[in-house]
Parts: C-alpha cells; structure tokens; sequence
C-alpha cells in the first residue's frame, strides 16, 4: 500500500502539471509513476467479458487511461484452476498494484499469493459462504468487491408471471461453484415452501451441459440456472436443448438472456462492472479495501428473450413487457 500511495501522489501531480499545460520543463514520468493493476478472469463469456469491459470503460471515464497513467495486464485464465494460479503469481511477481478479480475462484487464487496488494473482486455471489471476506461490512484485510447474488425466489415468482403452473423446476448448475451451490440451496427453500419439487443437473464441466439439458427437459416444467460461469460459457448448447424441448429456460444473468435463455429478474453487469471499477479507483485514492463495504446491487430489472419467446411459442404478459428490457432487441 506505500508503493502505491507514492505512485498516487505523483499521478495525482503529473495529472495537475498537464491541466495546467506545464508538460515541456520537467522531464517525463517513467513506467515506476504507472499505476499497475492485474485483472484477472476465469474464462471468457458474455456475462464475464461484460463486467471486465465496464471496468476498463470506467477507469478511463475516470481518467485512469491503460497505456497512459495506468497500465492494465489483462489475463484469462480459459477455465482453468491452474491458470489462475500462475496468473496471480505473475501478478505479485510483477508488483502491481491493485489486483481485479472476476469471480470467485479467481478471488480465491489471487488471495492465495498475496495478504498485502489490494484486491477487488467483481461477480462473487456469496462472499462469505465462499470464505472470501468474513463480514461484508467490515472486510477486513486487502480484499473487498462487488457480488452479484440473485434471488431464486423472485425469479421463479417472474417465471411464474410468464409461464404459471409450474411444479417442478430443474437446476442445472456446476457443482463446484460454492456461488451456484448457494443460490440453488435457495431454489430448494423456496420450491419447498410453495410445494415445488427441484430435480438437479450438476456439472463439473462444459462438456457435461448438453447430456444435463437433455435429462432436465425431461423431467421439468421450467429450468433454473443462477449465475454460473460453466454454464454460461455452453449457454447456447443448453438454450438449443430447452427451445426444442419447449421449456422455459430462467437464469440469473442478463447477459445469459441475451445470449438466448427466457428471463430472469438480476442485476445489469454493466453497472456491476462500473461499481468495481469505483471500488478500484477509491483505492487508487487512498481508501483501505479492510473498510470497504462489499458493494450488492440493489436495482434489480427484469430482462427477457422475445426472440427465445417466440420461437418457443410464449406470449409474455403485457404487465411483464411493460417494466421489462428485452435483450433481443438491445446490445448489451
């Protein structure tokens, strides 16, 4: 944190010298004046590549410009544990300082190397259940973020909305992702207060998703997946299972209903994206991330599919379409 509070007052200067058009009597700043900042993500999917692009959009809105007066090292990390693992370590290695995070095993491996840089994660659902901070309040440590939870509950109250008479729902999620885990564990509270039956589908990879949908098409009025990152990167494998099948598919993405699920009432990840990158820039700033409050998102919209609706024969209710975003017709 000294390095970088030194680097933040000689950013904070440098940008003062060029307001005020003093740029030809000093010398130039060197890369050490950089602010650096590792961002590292899981794998590469719409909901994910969302908030990464918000956050780079942020940061130079804000006047933190990659290239300029901070340098972005980008990493993906294509699925796989490992990967992370390495990415991280090249991060510590490299001394940057600040580490972005993109979802919860992402969080975990960079916690894993370092105790001292800032980390600022993005799209963990549960953080504590997922042991990345202890009190959401209070953090404590170098870690803190933004958590992109949904509820089970009013989802299936929308699916209920769109396509009623539903008994049993089917879960279709990746086992070994704690956050999936946590919101379908929600799904199976609420199904077993209204009388709902919950048939699972656990994956433990993309390969496993087509053999998944299909099983779950046959035995269930709808299909629920909360925002898991396995599933959202085979989304059009499960999407073409659940259109032929001719069962609503409900997720916990926007970006999921754009890439062709139903519906789903969650968060915008662009605003996610933009609330991480605020986090960032606070620490740039000075703030310490132990006191940094983890971020949820409060506005919650509904999105859906009218092109998926169509094709799969679904009139939505007018009362819907009235408060609703429809991704078939919007660019995220």
């Amino acid at each position: 944190m000294k390095k970088l509070l030194k680097k933040i007052g000689i950013v904070a200067m440098l940008a003062a010298v060029t307001a005020l058009g003093l740029t030809g009597c000093g010398g130039s700043s060197g890369d050490e004046d950089v602010i650096k900042v590792g961002l590292v993500q899981l794998v590469e999917h719409t909901s994910l590549d969302q908030i990464r692009e918000s956050i780079i959009d942020r940061l130079e809105e804000e006047g933190y410009v990659d290239g300029e007066n901070i340098s972005i090292d980008y990493q993906n990390a294509q699925n796989e544990q490992s990967n992370l693992q390495t990415i991280c370590q090249g991060f510590v290695a490299d001394d940057v300082d600040v580490i972005i995070a993109i979802t919860t095993p992402a969080t975990q491996a960079a916690m894993n190397v370092t105790d001292e840089i800032p980390i600022v994660f993005s799209a963990v659902t549960d953080p504590i259940a997922s042991e990345v901070v202890s009190d959401l309040e209070n953090p404590g440590g170098n870690v803190t973020g933004t958590s992109d939870i949904v509820s089970a509950e009013q989802i299936m109250g929308l699916a209920e909305e769109i396509t009623p008479g539903y008994e049993t729902i089917g879960a279709l999620y990746n086992s070994s992702e704690t956050n999936s885990v946590a919101v379908v564990e929600d799904l199976k509270e609420y199904a077993a207060a209204n009388g709902l039956e919950v048939e699972e589908a656990a994956v433990t990879n993309a390969s496993e998703i087509q053999q998944a949908a299909q099983s779950l098409a046959q035995k269930c009025d709808i299909v629920f997946s909360p925002t898991d990152n396995t599933v959202a990167s085979s989304i059009a494998t499960a999407n073409q299972v659940f259109i032929e099948a001719g069962v609503p598919f409900y997720v916990g993405a926007d970006s999921m209903v754009k890439d062709g699920a139903l519906a789903t009432y969650g968060i915008n990840y662009q605003v996610l994206g933009q609330e991480t990158a605020d986090m960032v820039i606070e620490i740039i700033n000075g703030a310490d991330p132990a006191e940094m409050p983890v971020r949820t998102m409060e506005d919650m919209e509904v999105y859906i599919n009218s092109q998926t609706a169509a094709d799969m024969g679904i009139d939505i209710p007018q009362a819907v379409l009235d408060r609703a975003t429809d991704l078939a017709k919007e660019d995220l």
